[in-house]
């Protein structure tokens, strides 16, 4: 029986994503959440997807000349999958999930 629990297994990947998340080039996370959480058959680790929506840069145009309102920011939803230990809560690995 895995000694963590998969909120617990759901906040070391939290942490672990913020802890890097310059390193990845994902300053502009926004909506973080789980997506995804599977306990392996041999309840070894968990595998925790973790979901949330990063600035493309692209601005929408708006309809109308000097409506006042600004342009909204476009967001493309990323995905990354943690490896994480069920016993003691450490982030094994992190990949890239593709949609």
């Amino acid at each position: 029986m895995p000694t963590i629990d998969v909120r617990a297994a759901t906040n070391s990947a939290i942490e672990y994503l913020r802890y890097v998340q310059d390193l990845v080039g994902n300053s502009s996370m926004q909506d973080l959440r789980l997506e995804e959480a599977e306990l392996s058959d041999d309840k070894n680790a968990w595998s925790i997807t973790l979901g949330y929506d990063v600035n493309t840069k692209e601005v929408v145009p708006t309809l109308g000349l000097g409506s006042g309102i600004s342009n909204p920011t476009r967001y493309r939803r990323e995905y990354k999958v943690f490896k994480v230990n069920s016993e003691t809560g450490e982030v094994e690995a992190m990949n890239i999930r593709k949609v």
